[in-house]
């Protein structure tokens, strides 16, 4: 979906390249972000995750008790497009990403560092992205 959306543009520098991606490519991205309350950009799936940031990432986000029905993963392994848009698009320059109500949050060592200080239950929390506590057993 992702593959044919971006084009380079070559820089005033000499034989510098800046990506630059387009407007499609900018939509769909955006899209994605606005899928689901939580998104997560990672490589490999929740299932399989293909690093261990990602795997640490969706592990963090499991442990907080988000809502399988409000969570979107997005495996950026399958588009070279998707993975260098979000990374252009949030001026981050790893993956993971995670957006929490479509607001760019930040990469595993961010994520894991709010887990620790309760700011990732409280933000969670305010997105009503959590399992609702009458069906946690």
């Amino acid at each position: 979906m992702f593959a044919r959306l971006a084009h380079r543009t070559i820089n005033k520098q000499p034989s510098s390249w800046v990506r630059l991606i387009s407007t499609e490519t900018r939509q769909a991205i955006t899209s994605a972000i606005k899928s689901a309350p939580v998104v997560l950009f990672m490589k490999g799936t929740p299932e399989f995750p293909q690093c261990g940031f990602s795997r640490a990432t969706v592990g963090m986000l499991g442990q907080q008790g988000v809502d399988p029905l409000k969570f979107a993963a997005y495996n950026v392994l399958e588009d070279p497009e998707l993975r260098e848009g979000v990374k252009e698009l949030s001026e981050w320059p790893t993956i993971p990403q995670l957006y929490v109500n479509e607001e760019f949050v930040g990469g595993c060592d961010i994520v894991m560092s709010m887990a620790q200080s309760g700011e990732l239950a409280k933000l969670l929390e305010d997105a009503k992205a959590l399992v609702p506590e009458e069906e946690v057993e």
